[in-house]
Parts: C-alpha cells; structure tokens; sequence
C-alpha cells in the first residue's frame, strides 16, 4: 500500500468520523433540546466539547474490537478498507437524509463484513467479535430500557412529596450533567470505531506492528474530527428522537439520558462497540412506558427497529459492491 493510498483512506476514514458525528449528534442532544433546558446551537457545543474529549477517560477496548476483533486483519488490504467506509458513510447519508435514527457502529461493522465476505468468504469474519457486537443490537437498548424506566420510576418515588415546579426547576439543571456524561460515552464508544479502522490500515501498511500501540495522534484526530461532526450536526433525527418517540419533560429527559450514559460506561469499559442510537432510544421508550405504554408513540419507535434491522444487512451490500468497483475500476 502506497502512501499516498494510505493518507486517502485515512482521510475517508475521517469523513465517515465526521458524519457519524454529524448524524449522532442528535443521539447527545435530543432530550436537552426538546425539553427546552437548552437552545439547540447551544446545546450542540455542549455536546462537541465533551465527545472531543471523552478520550481523557477511556481505555482503547473498542478501538481494539474494531480494529482487530470483527474480521481477520490478514485480508485487510486498501479495497476491504475503501469498501468498508464507503458502505457506512453511504448509509449513513442515506438515514440521515430521510431523518432515520439508524446506527452508525452498525453501518461500520456490516461494511467491514460486506467488503471482508466479498473478498475471502464467510470465513474472513472474527466470529466472537461479530457475534459480540451483532448481540448489542438487542443488548443496548434493552439496558437503556430498562435503566429508563427503572430510573424514572426511582425518581417518581423519591420526589413524591414534591412539587411540579419544583422537580423540573431541579431536572431542568441536572439535565446538563447528563448530556455532557452521555456525549462523553458517545464520544469514547463512537470515536474509538475509526481508531479501529486507522490502527487496522496502519497495521496493513506495516507502518506499525501488530502488537504496537495506537498512536496517539490518530486518537486525537479522530476525537476531533466527532466532535466537529457533532458541532455542525443535523436536526432532521433530532425531531425523531426528542419530539415523535413520547413528549419528554426535564425529568425524563433527564433519566433517558442519564440512563443512556450507563450503558454506554458498562460497553466501552468491556470493549463492545454499540450503537448510540440504539441505546438513547431505548432509553427514551423506558422513560415514556414507565409513566403509561401509551405515553410512547410505538408506530415511531417501530419504524426506527426496521432500520437497525437493514442497517447491517444494508450497509454491507453497498460495501461488497463498492469493494467489487474498486476492484475493477482502481
């Protein structure tokens, strides 16, 4: 792999930070915003600030997933890695054009399989890795369910003596506090998935070995290149996330992001790359169910499940497609 191939592909590995920055954004901002704790320019430089830097308070084990855990890195040449990116970042663009909260981690993960099973087989995939992070999609956002509701719940107990006024003048404040924590998870579970695709191209390219570090110029370009992807991100899924799922108070949306946080803490420290999406919008659903099922707009949140279940699928068939052009046509 020349050099000149290989500054391209990081490049591009960058764009797809960016726009999985760009459409996440929404994931970190949602619920400030919709509750009005927070105007949305505002509130998008909140989150920026923190998913830039959420490397200062995480290891490397999703990087090291990514980068080395999903598919075999001996069939990993510039097509593979071409294929890969231009799977996740077409389907990215696509979702977020017609304002579908889907997956980004996903995208990347079913264009690294579409590119990896295009080339060598089925036999190209790390079956624990893939497996691991195929599992999230049910494990995610059934924590951040389940951290919803039970904290809502929680909430409801402890200030039942309060008043309205009250509570929300509190959880309009705290709510802050937990977006910053969920643009930290954020920032440490989504950035690290580009550090992975770097560290695998630059083991590819024997500028490292397969057993050096991670420099720590790509984690801090890759940290950068989320957070100003986050800075200029779009408000199209906002509207989803925060405004169609359920009607969400300074309380609530407090506990769906504060929730959301968690599981995001509990994957990046075991090193599963998860989708944010997934798990802010079980969050968002727990919070709304443990008030009354009918409080979630379940035809919204229904529609948001059929696009995780494409994503992968999806993602991997424009990037088997987009490795075959490269093949020929590069």
């Amino acid at each position: 792999m020349s050099i000149e191939v290989l500054v391209c592909l990081i490049v591009l590995a960058l764009a797809f930070d960016f726009m999985n920055g760009f459409h996440d954004a929404a994931n970190s901002i949602a619920t400030i915003v919709s509750t009005g704790a927070m105007r949305p320019q505002y509130a998008i430089i909140w989150a920026a600030f923190f998913n830039f830097i959420a490397f200062l308070f995480f290891g490397l084990h999703v990087a090291g997933t990514v980068g080395k855990g999903i598919i075999d890195p001996l069939i990993v040449d510039h097509y593979v890695v071409f294929g890969a990116l231009v799977g996740a970042t077409s389907w990215n663009i696509i979702t977020w054009y017609y304002g579908i909260p889907s997956s980004s981690s996903h995208a990347l993960i079913g264009g690294l399989a579409g590119a990896a099973v295009a080339k060598g087989g089925t036999g190209t995939l790390v079956g624990t890795g893939f497996l691991k992070t195929a599992a999230a999609i049910l494990i995610s956002p059934s924590l951040g369910f389940l951290f919803g509701a039970g904290l809502m719940i929680l909430i409801s107990w402890l200030f039942a003596r309060s008043t309205p006024r009250r509570v929300g003048s509190l959880f309009n404040g705290l709510q802050f506090v937990s977006a910053a924590l969920y643009s930290l998870g954020h920032g440490s579970n989504d950035a690290q998935k580009t550090m992975g695709i770097i560290w695998m191209l630059l083991i590819a390219s024997s500028a490292i070995g397969p057993s050096d570090d991670l420099p720590f110029w790509v984690i801090l370009v890759c940290q950068l290149a989320m957070g100003l992807g986050t800075l200029f991100g779009g408000w199209r899924i906002v509207k989803t996330m925060g405004m169609r799922i359920t009607k969400l108070k300074p309380v609530s949306g407090f506990s769906a992001s504060a929730s959301g946080a968690a599981t995001l803490f509990i994957a990046t420290g075991l090193g599963v790359p998860v989708s944010t999406t997934h798990t802010i919008t079980g969050a968002i659903v727990g919070v709304g169910a443990s008030q009354k099922l009918s409080a979630v707009r379940w035809g919204v949140a229904g529609n948001i499940v059929w696009a995780w279940i494409f994503t992968i699928p999806g993602s991997a068939f424009i990037a088997a497609v987009s490795w075959w052009l490269a093949q020929h046509f590069f």
